[in-house]
């Protein structure tokens, strides 16, 4: 058993979370360097914690010893959306696992496609009519939030666009507790950022309950006939379900994926990607592994354990880095670069060494819908679309919180493909 690497400072005066919060990546490539080693140890919130860089040590916390380091209680995600699959540990979280999985597989799954495929047509059909480049993050995210308050909440668009909006925003003004200095001050002339958006949660809340008593179709429907723990729970996960998290999410990854699959030089690629799904799905996988949405995920030491051989005392933090994990160089050859062939050769059958959405028995409950919504739309836009930067001299430098995404969006001008007769 081995001493970790690196130096947990003292208490205060040690801790490193602003310069981690300030750019994750280059704090772990800068100490992955100076220790020689993809596990080392640090200050973070305050607390000596140990920081996850591999994937071998990022299989052993979140799926062999998954009992061992649980989710933070006081986590900030339990203040913002309250005690729900993601914060939970246990014989609890296993239950509501069970619960929930039937809401995103099977049947339920099927019965969301035809609304996933009109969603994607409506929200991408027009981006070669505009008369200036899109946003592409901005349009993406707009079509995430179509789909997720469509199907989570029976709220569509097109159908009702004064509550679509309303909620639209709801959401976006409470995602804005995440990113917030959990500071509750409410004045008469100012209100702090964590203030407004619990204030946008309670109307949300509020939006949630009264669907969640009156529709009995869809989602909400059979979200409502779940055996769950207590009566908060279905408004709970409802209201995390339809969270801005989810589009910002879709937003990131599509936003990846139109930049790598742009311009003259990439033509070939996006045109092995429309005929080929197969194709499509290495390169969707190779666009998560090199800019996976979320930079990673927290638990806590429940007991003195090891990882890769370290010692991890009890009550230690372990931050798992998604984006060093996946360019893990043990694992991924070339591990900078965008070949999305590796998943067809030596990374074959390797997507569990992902960790975009988590790993092992706690990972994200909603992958399969996640890859079906991705691929529609990547089939929609390689089917319809050439595309390119423009002006083509941007910066395209990512910033990784609290969703990865360049710092600066893009513009993308989109030109009908020839075989689109639209």
């Amino acid at each position: 058993m081995s001493k970790l690497p690196g130096n947990a400072g003292v208490s205060v005066l040690g801790d490193k979370s602003l310069e981690f919060y300030r750019d994750p990546v280059s704090f772990c490539r800068q100490r992955i360097d100076k220790h020689r080693s993809r596990v080392f140890v640090s200050r973070l919130l305050n607390r000596p914690t140990v920081f996850i860089c591999s994937v071998e040590a990022m299989r052993e916390l979140l799926c062999e010893k998954s009992n061992q380091f649980l989710k933070d209680p006081t986590d900030l995600m339990t203040n913002v959306y309250g005690d729900t699959i993601v914060t939970t540990n246990g014989e609890e979280a296993c239950l509501l696992r069970l619960s929930f999985t039937s809401l995103f597989t099977g049947t339920r799954l099927e019965s969301s496609s035809d609304y996933i495929t009109s969603v994607c047509e409506r929200c991408l059909k027009d981006l070669s009519v505009r008369d200036q480049p899109q946003c592409g993050y901005s349009v993406f995210k707009h079509l995430g939030t179509e789909l997720v308050l469509g199907l989570f909440l029976n709220v569509r668009a097109e159908e009702q666009p004064e509550l679509f909006e309303e909620i639209s925003q709801l959401c976006t003004t409470h995602w804005h507790g995440l990113i917030s200095a959990p500071i509750n001050l409410k004045g008469p002339l100012w209100s702090s950022g964590f203030s407004t958006a619990l204030d946008a949660r309670d109307k949300l809340m509020d939006i949630v309950k009264d669907k969640l008593q009156n529709d009995k179709e869809g989602f909400v429907g059979h979200l409502g006939s779940l055996p769950l723990p207590d009566s908060r729970a279905a408004a709970q996960h409802l209201l995390l379900f339809i969270s801005a998290l989810i589009p910002k999410a879709l937003a990131s990854l599509l936003t990846s994926f139109t930049l790598a699959l742009s311009g003259n030089e990439k033509e070939e690629t996006r045109r092995r990607a429309k005929e080929d799904p197969d194709f499509l799905h290495r390169v969707l996988l190779e666009v998560q592994r090199l800019w996976p949405p979320f930079i990673g995920g927290r638990r806590l030491a429940d007991q003195d354990s090891t990882l890769a051989g370290f010692l991890v005392p009890k009550d230690y933090g372990v931050v798992y880095i998604s984006h060093a994990i996946h360019r893990d160089p043990e694992v991924f050859q070339e591990p900078d670069s965008f070949l999305p062939d590796r998943w067809s050769g030596r990374n074959a059958g390797q997507e569990h060494f992902l960790c975009s959405f988590g790993n092992g028995p706690r990972n994200c409950i909603g992958p399969k819908l996640t890859n079906v919504f991705l691929k529609e739309a990547c089939t929609y836009l390689l089917e319809h679309y050439d595309w390119s930067l423009d002006p083509p001299d941007q910066d395209l430098q990512y910033k990784w919180l609290p969703v990865s995404r360049p710092a600066d969006p893009p513009t993308i001008s989109f030109t009908p493909t020839g075989c689109d007769t639209r």
